[in-house]
């Protein structure tokens, strides 16, 4: 059932993924294909906001912060998650893997380093981590105002 408050947290979380992902990409080695990277990710986090976030309002602030950062770790899995799995497709088919399985522990190794790459970057966690709560908050203030 649409909602003012899964309205507001999908645009409003889909714009944090955003900025999150325009400040990811400079960490990327060089080389790397960013050119939808950012309006992939802007996607899945409006995808997101709608789901987790706009869906569990009503509850209170402090409840929200945590729906929050619930929000933003969902979306680190699948954004992670998401290109590693592209990433390991593409060197697949260039042949780099020897097998099914070591493609598999690839895809694994490239969640780890990219999950090492967003987890130390202050400004990526901060965008994010911020972003996440201020957008679960607007959310329960929405709910509040039109609920």
């Amino acid at each position: 059932m649409p909602t003012a408050a899964k309205l507001f947290a999908a645009l409003a979380f889909a714009t944090v993924a955003y900025y999150a992902s325009e400040t990811f990409i400079p960490l990327l080695p060089e080389g790397t294909q960013v050119k939808q990277f950012s309006l992939i990710n802007a996607a899945l986090g409006g995808i997101i906001g709608w789901r987790i976030q706009g869906a569990d309002v009503g509850n209170g602030y402090r409840i929200g912060a945590t729906v929050g950062l619930r929000g933003m770790a969902v979306f680190l899995f699948f954004a992670i998650g998401g290109y590693a799995l592209r990433e390991m497709i593409i060197r697949a088919t260039k042949l780099r893997y020897d097998g099914p399985g070591e493609a598999i522990v690839g895809m694994f190794d490239l969640c780890v380093e990219y999950g090492r790459m967003t987890l130390t970057s202050p400004d990526v966690m901060g965008i994010l981590i911020l972003g996440a709560i201020a957008t679960a908050w607007g959310a329960e203030a929405v709910n509040r105002r039109w609920s």
